[in-house]
């Protein structure tokens, strides 16, 4: 028998034990008071109630010490012969273990070693833990076990708690930017009858009510947004899960947030102003800097902003010409370039993978401008070059961190576009659009001119200089016994 085994069967003959002599091991009132952080700013003599996670624990004759946690913070408990009741120090001694949440009563004092401490007049089995905590100094080590237990990773590294802390208030700052520049937050529906408002493969299912075939949406709400513009909305924003049945690495998930916003009667440029602002706003209000080491590139978001263009980049990097070149040259340079491509899509597919190898050689922070038309099916022209659209995308270290446009507002372009698309898609394409229909109907009615604008988390695991998966909070992990289901499924079919 192991260690751990041991270990467990000890708390579960404990456990029967507590169920024996009548003693609740998991009540439901705890009676606390304070939390651990405001013990610590107690005057010495302070009476206290609190309770929390038992972290460690030390028996060393007639003093016991141990680590109580919380969500605030850890304070020392001590039980003291002559100062905790006998009775206290030996139900801690014989049924409480490291792992188990307690509640604690006593009197916060120092101890020869000056530290702010509680000294216990009463200790409470508040829920009995069976399995140990890993050990402090050696915790989680292999990474699937970490994100596949998440909660223990939070719980013993302190570090990747305050990084969720850090992202909750990503999140915040950008909603409360937003409210105080005027927008409304809205939903709009997760499930679709067409995927629409982006370029990817969405996630297919079955309503069984409606006995409708419906997509989960892979941008957040864009054509709705868009519709809430027609039906006189000036400025809305959402924020929530989108879902792109598509690759994963260091910088793509198929489920994570994204922020939306529309700002009715504004461009381009006034979003490029708006942007600029509200990133520089997250820099410093969550990160306290704006200088920034990730991912192997150097940047500073409180610098002013470049401005690449998507023509004159691609000629710097692979002297290609996007406009001139036809289809076998870009080919050809993608081959010398040794970047993978399907030699079956279309020219501007190919194109945009030139620009995905110019991208990394940019740290910004800037915006990239003038795409083509051929790949922003939703994008206004641009009035001084039709081949072009209103379009800015957030380039820092190396990646697109937001994407935004003037929105078209021409039903009669809008359609031809999508048209197009659908030609693509029936062509193999898998990441055009469909024919949205209804939306066409709706910009039929009239929506005034009209900026949108979308960033992902991804912004906020470059700026943690992290993998997006490491900053998801419980990432998609297949089961442990995933083998053996699979073998299951084969034997069922």
């Amino acid at each position: 028998m192991g260690r751990e085994e041991q270990i467990i069967n000890e708390r579960k003959r404990k456990l029967k034990e507590l169920k024996d002599l009548e003693i609740n091991p998991y009540p439901a009132i705890s009676n606390k008071k304070q939390t651990c952080s405001e013990c610590l700013k107690l005057k010495i003599g302070s009476k206290v109630q609190t309770a929390g996670r038992l972290m460690s624990k030390r028996e060393l004759g007639k003093i016991a010490f141990g680590k109580l946690k919380d969500g605030t913070g850890e304070i020392q408990i001590v039980l003291q012969e002559g100062e905790t009741p006998d009775e206290m120090r030996k139900i801690s001694k014989k049924y409480i273990d490291a792992g188990d949440f307690v509640y604690i009563s006593g009197k916060i004092f120092k101890t020869k070693t000056k530290e702010l401490s509680i000294l216990v007049d009463e200790i409470r089995l508040l829920t009995k833990s069976i399995l140990p905590l890993p050990e402090k100094y050696h915790g989680l080590k292999d990474e699937e076990e970490r994100l596949r237990k998440r909660y223990l990773d939070i719980l013993t590294n302190d570090e990747v708690k305050e990084m969720f802390l850090k992202k909750a208030k990503f999140w915040n700052v950008i909603r409360e930017f937003l409210l105080k520049k005027g927008f409304i937050e809205v939903e709009t529906p997760v499930l679709e009858t067409s995927a629409g408002g982006a370029a990817a493969t969405p996630f297919a299912t079955h309503h069984n009510a409606l006995d409708l075939d419906v997509y989960l949406r892979i941008s957040m709400g864009e054509l709705w947004q868009k519709k809430l513009m027609v039906a006189g909305f000036e400025k809305t924003f959402e924020i929530g899960r989108q879902f792109r049945n598509e690759g994963m690495d260091m910088e793509h998930l198929q489920d994570y947030t994204q922020m939306e916003f529309y700002w009715g009667y504004a461009n381009y440029k006034m979003g490029m102003e708006l942007v600029e602002e509200m990133y520089k706003k997250i820099a410093k209000e969550v990160f306290g800097k704006t200088k920034f080491k990730s991912h192997g590139y150097e940047f500073d978001l409180g610098k002013k902003w470049d401005i690449y263009d998507y023509e004159s980049i691609i000629e710097k990097y692979t002297k290609v010409n996007i406009y001139k070149a036809g289809k076998k040259e870009i080919m050809k340079s993608l081959k010398e370039l040794k970047i993978d491509f399907d030699p079956d899509v279309d020219k501007w597919r190919m194109v945009d993978l030139l620009w995905k190898y110019c991208r990394k050689k940019l740290s910004g922070p800037g915006f990239l401008t003038g795409q083509p038309v051929e790949l922003a099916p939703l994008a206004k022209r641009m009035e001084e070059d039709l081949r072009k659209v209103q379009q800015f995308q957030i380039i820092i270290g190396g990646s697109e961190l937001g994407n935004g446009y003037s929105e078209l507002n021409d039903p009669i372009d809008q359609e031809e576009r999508f048209k197009e698309q659908m030609k693509q898609k029936l062509a193999g394409d898998e990441e055009s659009m469909d024919h949205d229909k209804d939306f066409v109907e709706a910009l039929k009615y009239g929506m005034p001119p009209t900026c949108g604008f979308g960033v992902s988390e991804r912004l906020f695991s470059y700026l943690m200089d992290k993998p997006i998966r490491e900053t998801v909070i419980f990432p998609l992990m297949k089961p442990e016994n995933y083998k053996e289901l699979k073998k299951e499924v084969k034997k069922k079919s």
